[in-house]
């Protein structure tokens, strides 16, 4: 059986084309894109096979509008057994706004344009880059909420070094939840517009979670407080030690120890640890996977004197019976390692990206390599 092209074909092959590459066509302001469809008419012997398909298949490429957006050539074949025949060798659709009329985007297309022309008049024409990434979010806002962000960009742009909370921006309808759930696309098209690494508002200080270890460290008899790590560095704190682990049950199973703080650190929380004056020094105890030695890595890389505990190939093979399997190994470069911990590393990688979490480790024996009696 023959194939051929129809125009729901061609719409098909138009929307797809649409779908992948509109957003960049609008970011880029591209006008000479053309979608080139050849029709792969039958040869006389096909059409003799399937006469009456043939002719409805020509008919249906008739039937197409001068004003549908689809351009056809023809050509007249002579076939020795039908005689001459006028036949479509190949469609083409010319430029964006044609595409999007025959894939039935008009709308959204235009939409989309005229959002981005509206936000380089806000930002500039250096947004390229920015307006191309995010094109997608953008043209995803409901009506209202891209009228707010544009709101929020003009006043960002005219009070670039504000100072304020979110909650304080005169602007109708913004919020702290609208803001965060859409910081990403507007600090792209902020600092698209003016270069700034910020919003140049004044950010919430995040928390920290500590237990004090020694009651005669606690705050007027608080041990567990959880506080914006600004204040916690604030505080003339001297302990002796300073724990950092990663897990939470961790840091709440801990027992009281002479003159030492604990601190929950995993994850991007290690940034954090990092603000603290008096948490420059510290054991980090992380679960003896990829993940944990990157945490560890990165604390080093903030320049705090960090020592890793249960974070070796002993504590590892002691405890096989307890391994499982990290299905997405870190994969970056951890230069920071001791290496006893580049070779625990490799251990874990050997043995098929096998992961210890530090829960699992019996209580006994951590608290024994803890140094804590």
């Amino acid at each position: 059986m023959i194939t051929l092209v129809t125009p729901p074909d061609v719409r098909a092959r138009a929307k797809k084309l649409f779908d992948r590459d509109a957003r960049t066509w609008a970011a880029e302001q591209q006008t000479t894109i053309v979608l080139d469809a050849p029709l792969h008419p039958p040869t006389e012997r096909e059409a003799l096979a399937d006469l009456d398909r043939v002719r409805a298949w020509v008919d249906s490429w008739r039937g197409v509008r001068e004003d549908s957006g689809i351009e056809l050539e023809w050509t007249v074949r002579s076939w020795s057994r039908v005689g001459s025949q006028e036949v479509p060798v190949r469609a083409i659709v010319r430029g964006p706004e044609a595409i999007a009329r025959v894939a039935g985007e008009t709308d959204s297309w235009r939409r989309l344009v005229a959002r981005l022309d509206g936000l380089r008049a806000v930002v500039g024409s250096d947004a390229q880059v920015a307006l191309r990434t995010h094109a997608r979010s953008i043209a995803d806002l409901e009506d209202d909420d891209f009228d707010r962000f544009v709101d929020v960009l003009t006043w960002l742009r005219a009070n670039a070094a504000s100072g304020r909370l979110i909650r304080e921006l005169p602007i109708r309808g913004i919020h702290s939840k609208w803001i965060e759930s859409r910081r990403g696309v507007v600090e792209a098209l902020h600092r698209a517009g003016t270069g700034a690494t910020g919003l140049g508002l004044r950010e919430p200080s995040p928390l920290v979670r500590i237990r004090v270890l020694d009651p005669s460290l606690s705050f007027h008899g608080l041990t567990d407080v959880s506080a914006p790590v600004d204040e916690l560095a604030a505080i003339p704190l001297q302990p002796h030690r300073v724990f950092v682990f990663e897990n939470l049950a961790t840091l709440l199973a801990m027992p009281n120890v002479s003159e030492a703080v604990a601190v929950h650190g995993g994850g991007h929380r290690v940034d954090l640890v990092a603000r603290l004056p008096w948490a420059q020094t510290v054991t980090y105890w992380g679960d003896l996977d990829s993940h944990g030695f990157a945490i560890l890595n990165r604390l080093r890389a903030r320049g705090v004197e960090a020592t890793s505990a249960l974070m070796d190939s002993g504590t590892l093979f002691d405890h096989r019976d307890l391994w499982g399997i990290d299905p997405e190994p870190h994969v970056g470069l951890l230069d920071r390692l001791t290496p006893g911990e580049r070779g625990t590393l490799q251990s874990l990688s050997a043995e098929g990206n096998v992961r210890l979490e530090q829960e699992r480790i019996p209580w006994s024996y951590a608290l024994a390599r803890l140094g804590v009696s």
